[in-house]
């Protein structure tokens, strides 16, 4: 498919953001306009009304291409979860009004709503990036067999897995264990979901090993995102050959776990941080705590508001800037080219994290002497830049870039499962989270690297064939 962009239909994309700030002066419309627009924007660009959704392969089979996978999770995450915080700010606890007597705090509410819009905007650039260069098929010049596809997974799992440690023992490497790491646990995830239908028992034994293995790491992490991604890929990758029961198991399951992970996780740090318990007592009790909570328990309602969105940092930076602390420009820029430098061929180089929480102790979103860690996010960073004009530039960046280099895998390694489902997703899995600009530049610069080396090996090995 390489069909022409429609710049005018991109468009339609900005238009609730623009409405949204047609009502600016309302706040409360003005926000569900915009919160109510990235639902517009999901429907309009996965239904290919702005641009043809790729028909190399079904809906089913792709979901793992940045148009479905990516969007659903970074903008999903970054546009829709302040529903709670808003809500809150308008005298709600769930979907009950329990402040009936005191005023409604109108600047926080116009702080809120702006931010909201910024998200709207940041969703609309994005997904442009993503649709300006989605241009498939991927004519790869290579192959695989596919009888070897199955065996291949599963070997690129056992394989990956310890060679990541191994970088976590070398000074200056560690990054390259969070890189691969992830993609063993794509690459047996994947595999698990390839042996189940091809009953290939051998294979289905040791790959469901190693995914228990992997999900009880992320279970006694003290970390909701890991846990729910192990189940969310599982599912995704089942979900072509078993459709109805991944969508009776695996929705519920994930729903349950927006439930009882608040309570489980900060029961869970408290014991093993504070050094009280082993991780396996820990966990025991941090589970027990979170299935016997308490009804009027607030943990989750206050896990929805404060932790579940990034709403509420953003506004104090919103509010900070340019009022307090001037647009950076290109500053986060060069810092972010400085994270790239290994720190094994420059140990003097400065910490990334603490480059990162110089902008957060200057917008006076935590205290200096406080323990707390309050990254910005990358929307953020971006609005940091140059305002609505910098969201504009660089979400539309982010989406270009997450959408080439996924074309550049499938068209390296053979097409959509070896490129997109496994290589893209494994070592490009940053693009889920938006982090600060430092760590997304780092990421992807060295992930890219990592891909290029990884598709030279298979050459080699004449594992992937020219055409």
């Amino acid at each position: 498919m390489d069909k022409e962009n429609n710049y005018a239909k991109f468009l339609v994309l900005f238009l609730p953001w623009a409405l949204a700030m047609l009502f600016s002066a309302l706040p409360i419309a003005s926000y569900f306009i915009a919160w109510l627009g990235s639902f517009f924007i999901f429907y309009v660009t996965l239904t290919g009304k702005i641009k043809p959704l790729p028909d190399d392969r079904t809906m089913a089979e792709q979901l793992m291409r940045p148009i479905f996978i990516v969007q659903i999770i970074f903008a999903g995450y970054m546009c829709c979860t302040s529903i709670f915080y808003f809500l809150s700010l308008m005298g709600y606890e769930y979907l009950t009004k329990v402040n009936t007597i005191l005023a409604l705090d109108e600047n926080a509410l116009q702080l809120a709503a702006q931010c909201q819009r910024y998200y709207c905007l940041a969703h609309a650039a994005f997904v442009s990036g993503i649709l300006m260069f989605m241009k498939y098929p991927a004519h790869s010049k290579y192959y695989i067999e596919k009888e070897k596809l199955a065996n291949l997974l599963l070997q690129m799992a056992l394989i990956t897995f310890p060679v990541s440690l191994l970088f976590l023992k070398l000074p200056g490497l560690s990054q390259f264990y969070v890189q691969l790491g992830s993609l063993s646990f794509i690459a047996g995830t994947l595999a698990l979901a390839f042996a189940i239908p091809l009953r290939k028992m051998g294979n289905t034994m040791i790959c469901a090993a190693l995914y228990l293995f992997n999900f009880y790491q992320a279970f006694t992490s003290g970390f909701k995102e890991p846990i729910i991604i192990s189940i969310l890929v599982l599912g995704v990758f089942l979900y072509p050959n078993y459709k109805k029961v991944v969508t009776v198991t695996f929705v519920p399951l994930l729903l349950l776990l927006f439930i009882y992970l608040p309570s489980f996780v900060g029961s869970l740090r408290q014991s093993t941080w504070a050094g009280d318990e082993n991780k396996d007592d820990a966990t025991a009790i941090a589970l027990d705590a979170a299935l016997n909570q308490d009804a009027d328990d607030n943990t989750n309602w206050g896990f929805l508001i404060y932790r579940l969105s990034e709403i509420e940092m953003f506004t104090k930076f919103v509010k900070s800037t340019p009022a307090n602390v001037d647009f950076y420009g290109t500053d986060l820029i060069k810092q972010s080219a400085i994270a790239i430098v290994p720190r094994i061929f420059w140990p003097a180089k400065p910490i990334t994290e603490d480059l990162i929480m110089e902008r957060v102790y200057a917008a006076n979103v935590v205290n200096r002497n406080s323990n707390v860690s309050a990254k910005p996010a990358y929307v953020v960073d971006a609005y940091l830049s140059y305002g609505a004009i910098g969201i504009f530039i660089y979400l539309f960046a982010y989406g270009a870039a997450a959408q080439i280099i996924a074309i550049k895998a499938e068209k390296l390694f053979g097409g959509y499962i070896l490129g997109a489902a496994l290589i893209f997703s494994g070592l490009f899995q940053i693009f889920w989270r938006g982090l600060s600009f430092e760590f997304i530049v780092n990421s992807v610069f060295w992930s890219y690297v990592t891909m290029i080396i990884v598709f030279k090996i298979l050459r080699s090995k004449n594992i992937l064939k020219e055409i």
